[in-house]
């Protein structure tokens, strides 16, 4: 973030004033931490004024929502896997819980299996440990390519990142054999067809299994328009396309032609006007009066309102929806950043500013 000032003449002074605090400190400009980077670069507003919270209260770190994962989670780490065995099975036939619980053991797998191996010795033949296996082995092969670029990733990193891809499509596809009625096989295999570079047929036949078996699929919606978008296997238009229909199909969707639009900005920014986008905009933000901010997807969904609102100079209506989010900036778009908190203040500010020079904007009414 320090960094890209430096091509933005209007912020040379503030790179100055970061310098300074950078040698008072003994440290390089990048090594400040980001509340000393923050007091220097953030819009400067007065929150409470407006019915925000406070900068300093702003967090990425989740609330637990799921106390009962939380717990089978801490399990695993001290070695102990029934729980977690239990929990999977229970999770059958509630798919998209069953996807969290499976991604979020998966991860856990994916740095250390030693409970895994535990779990298929005490319950041999259990399918559900296949169901965990098949995603570890995607978490596993994003862990070793990492998250550079592909010119500064090495030849060892992709090799290895293919290896086990190929690996978890074969566990993905033995999890759904024994699971027929499973959508969460075929979603680990819809996560895997980036890396793997399917063909749009191929991904399609994926595609029509998982929506067979769960037509909402939540993360599934995810996963394929990320399939879509231009800097993987499809097009700015062929995502939006995508979106569009998902939008359509329900209103669970009704921010993924704003995904879509996000996406797309860098080499088509005028998608964020375009009337169905606008249109399904403002179908969300119809949704979302009574629906509160309680859990991931809402907070989600609100940032993606948010982001859109303020593409299209809709300020106060993006205040509101800071106001909504609270404290809480552990969603998108700003996981999607490097500082992902910043970038929270940073827009929320703008917002904030551009709407006091406009119409003005209130608090909340007491």
């Amino acid at each position: 973030m320090v960094l890209s000032l430096l091509f933005k003449p209007k912020e040379l002074i503030t790179v100055i004033r970061l310098m300074r605090e950078a040698k008072r400190l003994g440290v390089e400009i990048d090594e400040l931490p980001t509340d000393v980077v923050a007091a220097h670069v953030l819009p400067k507003t007065h929150p409470e004024r407006y019915g925000l919270v406070p900068d300093a209260e702003v967090t990425t770190s989740s609330p637990i929502e799921d106390l009962a994962l939380a717990a089978v989670k801490d399990d695993v780490r001290a070695g102990k896997w029934e729980n977690a065995a239990d929990m999977v099975a229970a999770t059958f036939g509630d798919w998209d819980r069953r996807q969290r619980v499976v991604w979020a053991l998966a991860d856990l797998a994916a740095k250390d299996d030693t409970w895994m191996a535990a779990w298929h010795a005490g319950r041999p033949g259990d399918p559900h440990w296949v169901v965990v296996h098949a995603m570890s082995l995607v978490s596993l092969a994003w862990d070793i390519r990492g998250s550079a670029r592909a010119s500064e990733t090495t030849r060892e990193q992709f090799e290895g990142f293919h290896r086990v891809l190929f690996d978890a499509r074969e566990a993905a596809q033995v999890a759904a054999a024994v699971l027929p009625d499973d959508p969460t096989p075929w979603n680990t295999m819809l996560t895997l067809a980036r890396g793997l570079q399917m063909e749009h047929d191929e991904f399609r036949a994926i595609w029509t299994e998982l929506m067979a078996r769960d037509p909402l699929h939540h993360n599934g919606h995810q996963q394929a328009l990320q399939y879509w978008c231009r800097k993987w296997h499809g097009s700015d238009e062929l995502a939006l396309e995508f979106a569009l229909q998902a939008a359509a199909k329900s209103p669970k969707f009704l921010a993924l032609p704003l995904h879509a639009a996000y996406e797309a900005q860098s080499t088509s920014p005028d998608m964020w006007k375009a009337p169905s986008v606008v249109a399904s905009l403002d179908a969300l933000l119809d949704r979302l009066v009574d629906e509160g901010a309680d859990t991931h997807a809402l907070r989600d969904d609100r940032g993606y309102a948010a982001f859109a609102l303020i593409q299209l100079d809709r300020f106060e209506e993006a205040v509101g929806q800071f106001r909504a989010l609270g404290a809480l900036a552990d969603a998108g778009p700003w996981d999607y950043f490097e500082e992902p908190r910043i970038t929270f203040l940073s827009l929320r500010g703008t917002a904030v500013k551009a709407a006091a020079k406009g119409k003005g904007v209130k608090a909340p009414a007491r």
